[in-house]
């Protein structure tokens, strides 16, 4: 396991505050000084891990649009995913949730915030795509966007990996939540939020294809 990734998980299930190089240090067997070498701060350490979380988020996101074929299935594909890193990439998701506004405005997650930026654009440019093709109700994109992503942040506080629902199972109920209110024909919302429809797979498959194929940080 790299820095990072013990980081992370250390994050997970300890805070940030409670988080320090000496237990990083003891959970992988290496000295101290060689974290130090590499990330000379705590906060250096944390926009390391923010920076490649939303960069794989991010990738996945484009997948995720680039596959499916109109703005319905492509937000119902990225509601998905927002719980689907609840189970697949766990330990960053839980870092990233339960800590983002610690360090939110610090200088070392200036290219965080970059991310952040791009990947709330690109959802909010689908909800947008729906609404002119005449798919979604007129809305105010900027509130809504905000309390889907007020609401799957969260998400952390109560999944349960082997509870009752699973992720994807969990991702559905959003999307029947969000597309509920925003289709003008909800005709198709049972189909997009069917945990073994197309929609559903196509967010599983982006979503692991990606995490598993890029380094760990």
């Amino acid at each position: 396991m790299d820095i990072v990734a013990a980081f992370a998980r250390r994050v997970a299930e300890h805070g940030y505050a409670e988080t320090n190089y000496s237990h990083i240090a003891s959970d992988l067997g290496i000295a101290k000084g060689t974290i130090v070498h590499y990330y000379a701060t705590k906060d250096r350490l944390f926009a390391a891990m923010h920076d490649l979380y939303m960069q794989r988020c991010l990738n996945e996101a484009k997948e995720i649009v680039e596959r499916l074929d109109d703005p319905a299935e492509q937000l119902a594909g990225l509601l998905i995913s927002f719980i689907l890193y609840q189970d697949v990439d766990r330990d960053f998701t839980i870092a990233f949730q339960r800590e983002i506004a610690t360090l939110a405005t610090h200088e070392s997650m200036a290219t965080g915030r970059r991310l952040r930026a791009e990947y709330l654009r690109l959802v909010r440019n689908v909800m947008k795509a729906g609404m002119q093709a005449g798919t979604f109700w007129s809305v105010d994109v900027n509130v809504q966007s905000l309390l889907i992503f007020g609401s799957s942040q969260w998400a952390w506080t109560w999944f349960q990996p082997n509870g009752r629902l699973s992720a994807v199972e969990a991702g559905c109920q959003l999307v029947e939540l969000v597309l509920g209110s925003l289709l003008v024909d909800r005709s198709s919302l049972a189909a997009l939020a069917d945990p073994s429809g197309r929609v559903a797979r196509a967010a599983q498959e982006c979503v692991a294809t990606i995490t598993e194929t890029q380094p760990a940080g």
